[in-house]
């Protein structure tokens, strides 16, 4: 660390660590060395976090300052990334608040304009007496109790990403104190092209293009860097239920639709767990890896999730969760294959459980409920455009009434409809069946039905709202 004396930060400190991994004495090393050796910490970076923290002490080390700062640049605002040290002042942690609008400081503006370092000093603490610099920036100054401050773009791609500021209690900055800031400023903004540049690399190679989840490979390095910590890592398999009838009877863009909302599921699950991998392992399969979070945390978790974000078109995620004991070091694959099986129960039970819960057919008030309640989500998920929406609501009535084949029909002239989509499977259907027309328009379903189905009154009503939503820009 840097020492303070006199409340002051001084860099023979930084001149002593950078010695030490030059294996030469102290008194040796130039202001050029300093920056040399913070090229190669900053070069050492894997993080947007560590690299702002290895900045600010870099700062600190190579020329003599009360504070460091880097900020991150966008639109009006300039907001600090890390102090160093950190400001535990309240007051003082108000006024660098109160900094952030580049707006009220036309020398940030100056410097964004000009790409070129600034500095400010106030004539208290000035050895002629004489304040130079913005009266913004003065008074700025003045709050947080410094008499002086260099700032240096951090020029990215031809832009202003951010800017490196330091600060001093006494006297102002010369020449070589802009200089070396701005050569520092210069090492930030490579590195963090660096980091952009591996970031893109990384999600162009371990991202599911269709989803934006990790893929299988990424989930397997989590995995492996968590059982390895010995914390307890918790394994969720998914599969999606339901998305062959998707692909089958809505198309398969549809069905990429589908897979997508099943990411964006697992996405709030992860966020939820912070720290969590989300994959998509091929298909419709997906995982969840789970570092030093309790199972039954995790379950409750996708439970709620789940609740909360209901997928489209009757579709749902079966999943299963296997979990490694504090401090056992277990094969991955063993606990993937384990959760795996557990979804596998889970997927069987559903089934079971969904023949159990079917509603008595007889009943319209529970059947029209039941239209209503799966066709309307259905119709709103869809893609753009009557005919998809009304795909979606064939689809689903059908399901719901037990029939197995759905037709959608356009009307050409007076008594001529032809058939410009179909669904389902005829042998799907049941061994009695009977067939139910809605219109709207130049627009007619028919949906499959059970016998058993009623389709008088309040269930017509049902079907004929729902024909009514779906095919509104049709007519």
């Amino acid at each position: 660390m840097v020492t303070v004396v006199d409340d002051v930060l001084v860099s023979p400190r930084g001149r002593q660590r950078a010695a030490h991994s030059e294996g030469r004495e102290p008194a040796t090393l130039t202001r050029l060395q300093l920056l040399a050796a913070a090229s190669r910490r900053l070069e050492a970076c894997r993080g947007m976090a560590e690299l702002s923290q290895v900045a600010c002490e870099c700062l600190l080390e190579t020329i003599e300052v009360r504070r460091a700062v880097l900020v991150r640049i966008e639109q009006d605002e300039a907001r600090p990334l890390w102090l160093a040290p950190p400001i535990t002042d309240t007051e003082l942690a108000a006024v660098v608040e109160d900094s952030s609008l580049i707006s009220a400081r036309p020398e940030l503006r100056r410097l964004i304009l000009d790409r070129t370092p600034s500095r400010s000093h106030r004539a208290e603490g000035s050895d002629d007496g004489q304040a130079s610099g913005d009266p913004a920036e003065l008074e700025l100054l003045r709050r947080l109790g410094v008499t002086a401050e260099v700032c240096a773009p951090v020029v990215v791609n031809g832009g202003v990403w951010g800017a490196l500021i330091a600060t001093r209690l006494t006297g102002r900055f010369d020449d070589d104190d802009v200089a070396a800031t701005e050569m520092l400023a210069a090492l930030v903004a490579a590195a963090v092209i660096r980091l952009d540049f591996e970031h893109q690399v990384f999600h162009l190679l371990a991202e599911d293009p269709l989803t934006g989840l990790a893929d299988r490979r990424v989930a397997d390095a989590a995995a492996e860097r968590a059982l390895a910590t010995g914390v307890e890592t918790c394994i969720v398999m998914c599969d999606v239920d339901g998305l062959k009838q998707v692909n089958d009877e809505l198309g398969h863009a549809a069905g990429d639709d589908l897979l997508r909302m099943v990411a964006g599921v697992l996405r709030h699950s992860a966020d939820a767990l912070p720290g969590t991998t989300a994959a998509r392992i091929g298909g419709d399969e997906f995982c969840l890896v789970v570092p030093g979070w309790p199972r039954t945390t995790v379950e409750d978790v996708l439970i709620t999730t789940m609740d909360e974000h209901p997928l489209p078109h009757g579709a749902a995620i079966s999943w299963g969760v296997a979990a490694s004991s504090i401090g056992e070091r277990v094969p991955i694959s063993s606990l993937f294959r384990a959760a795996d099986f557990a979804q596998y129960r889970a997927k069987r039970a559903r089934a079971r459980r969904r023949q159990l819960a079917l509603p008595d057919a007889s009943d319209p008030m529970v059947t029209a409920q039941q239209v209503l309640s799966r066709a309307l989500p259905a119709i709103a998920s869809a893609r753009p455009g009557a005919l998809s929406r009304l795909c979606a609501l064939a689809s689903t009535a059908t399901d719901t009434l037990g029939g197995g084949a759905w037709t959608v029909l356009r009307e050409r002239g007076p008594d001529d409809r032809i058939v410009v989509a179909r669904g389902g499977s005829p042998a799907a259907q049941p061994t009695a069946v009977r067939t139910v027309a809605v219109d709207h328009g130049d627009w007619t379903i028919e949906v499959g039905a059970s016998v058993d189905a009623t389709l008088e009154g309040r269930v017509r009503t049902a079907l004929s709202a729902a024909m009514y939503v779906a095919a509104q820009d049709a007519v």
